[in-house]
């Protein structure tokens, strides 16, 4: 019995020791300096100054492998801990997929955000409930938003180069000189938004909706609009040259086309047949 109660105080003492790696260090340091002092007591005793030059010798190479090491670790860790940074607001984006709720939607951007200061830009967001959130001059290049609620949120200067938004909905949303050139935007609703200067280049926006949509000095320059809904929609000064697919009847649904920049053969059916429409 008594020696089980030893064993045991033993047992416990040496957990305890290796629960302090700073005692362990501090330990094993010691062990290994009166270990190498003691085998180079002859050296210092007979020809101390020869040894002590090679000493510092090698003080110096150490203290050079110190700071080199010292640096590469530093940049790893740096490194580590970004890239588990980032794997963190990844999976709290995931995490909140799908859950309708003004929580989910903030802690969401608020990870967007976070990815964004780290030069993450093409980030999942499929299904993601975002409205009524404040993305204003995010980027987002290449970013899969498709089928995500971005309903009556701010995207203001809000960079989607390239992004795809398909079935996306944007309603009632501000989208003011947002920058959606190349964006895949098919079946996205863009109704009673506000895309004032906004620049849709280039983009696909095959059966989007832009009824009743705020869309001055919009550019469309080559978007394919194939069956687009302009119905109701403000097309002030709006760039609408090359657009594909684009017909007498979507423009004919729009609210207005004062100004607006159009292939001469459909600027020639507008002021043959709806005049109207570029007066006011």
């Amino acid at each position: 019995m008594k020696y089980t109660v030893k064993y045991k105080k033993i047992i416990d003492w040496y957990k305890s020791i290796m629960e302090r790696p700073v005692t362990i260090s501090l330990f094993v340091l010691l062990c290994l300096s009166v270990l190498v002092l003691s085998l180079s007591y002859e050296y210092y005793k007979y020809d101390f100054y020869e040894f002590w030059g090679q000493v510092l010798a090698e003080a110096h190479g150490m203290l050079f492998d110190i700071a080199v090491i010292g640096i590469l670790i530093y940049w790893l860790n740096e490194r580590g801990q970004k890239r588990q940074a980032i794997r963190t607001y990844k999976d709290e984006i995931e995490d909140f997929r799908t859950w309708q709720s003004e929580e989910a939607a903030f802690r969401t951007v608020g990870n967007i955000k976070r990815l964004n200061r780290e030069k993450i830009y093409s980030i999942d967001l499929v299904d993601c409930y975002l409205t009524r959130t404040n993305l204003s001059h995010v980027v987002l290049k290449s970013a899969n938003l498709n089928n995500a609620n971005v309903t009556h949120a701010n995207l203001i200067e809000c960079n989607l180069e390239g992004a795809r938004l398909n079935q996306t909905n944007f309603e009632g949303s501000n989208l003011n000189q947002a920058f959606l050139k190349h964006a895949y935007a098919s079946g996205a609703s863009f109704k009673d938004t506000y895309l004032i200067k906004a620049t849709l280049q280039a983009s696909f926006l095959i059966r989007s909706d832009f009824e009743n949509a705020f869309m001055m000095e919009a550019d469309l320059r080559d978007a394919y609009v194939v069956g687009a809904n302009f119905k109701n929609a403000n097309l002030y000064k709006a760039d609408l040259r090359g657009a594909e697919g684009l017909t007498i009847e979507q423009l004919t649904q729009a609210n207005t086309l004062h100004q607006a920049l159009l292939d001469d053969d459909l600027m020639n059916q507008i002021k043959d047949r709806h005049a109207t429409l570029l007066a006011r």
